[in-house]
């Protein structure tokens, strides 16, 4: 479904890859799998993801490579990296954590516990996908009740005015490009035309200023919009 988050789980022994992405769609999250770091990679590459689960112990390429490769692109080394290792050892911890990886599970471990982590990832980078509320300026969106409020009024969105509003603010300034926004928007597997992108800014745009307020969306030419 458009808008929520997506996790890819690199696991090599199948029972633990179908029982971590089980887990994770019941949380209400979407789910790509890969069993090992060759096919990580490409896969990342086609379709990047919002957070990765990455088994250490890999075959072809291991994890502590793939997070190496991830960690020094420019496009991917923004990606977390939460770490699953049988490696228990304080020097391996270490070592996961100095190549990059953002968290680092010790197996076996709890489902429960995982999730937790996963959801700490998550409040990081994409703060409304965990039910958070987010602020900008004099804007207000309250991801429980499901609410948008600028100056104290509440204003009256679609549902893919506030989508569009939530990608926004969740990264205040960043300059989002037609097919970006129809990708976290709309979702990766469904046609719109990116015309459609500029119709559904200008409600957005319309909505915010509904008390006179200034706009606060930025066309940035050749590009796409941006937050402030």
């Amino acid at each position: 479904m458009a808008g929520e988050p997506l996790v890819l789980v690199v696991e090599d022994e199948p029972a633990q890859r179908e029982v971590l992405a089980y887990n994770i769609r019941a949380e209400g999250f979407q789910v790509v799998t890969a069993e090992a770091g060759d096919e990580a990679l490409v896969v990342i590459r086609e379709t990047p993801p919002d957070v990765i689960i990455l088994d250490w112990m890999l075959p072809h390429v291991s994890g502590i490579e793939v997070c190496r490769q991830l960690k020094n692109g420019s496009q991917t080394n923004r990606i977390p990296v939460i770490m699953l290792s049988a490696r228990s050892e304080e020097v391996d911890k270490v070592r996961g954590l100095e190549t990059g990886a953002d968290d680092y599970v010790v197996k076996p471990y709890s489902v429960a516990e995982l999730l937790a982590r996963l959801r700490t990832q998550l409040r990081r980078i994409r703060p409304a996908a965990v039910g958070e509320r987010l602020e900008y300026e004099d804007i207000l969106l309250d991801m429980t009740e499901h609410r948008v409020y600028r100056a104290g009024a509440s204003l009256t969105l679609g549902p893919t005015e506030f989508r569009l509003l939530t990608a926004f603010m969740e990264r205040p300034g960043r300059v989002w490009s037609r097919e970006q926004l129809l990708d976290r928007v709309w979702g990766r597997d469904i046609y719109v035309d990116s015309r459609t992108v500029d119709v559904h800014v200008g409600r957005l745009r319309k909505a915010l200023r509904s008390s006179g307020s200034d706009d606060p969306i930025r066309t940035v030419r050749g590009a796409g919009y941006a937050l402030g």
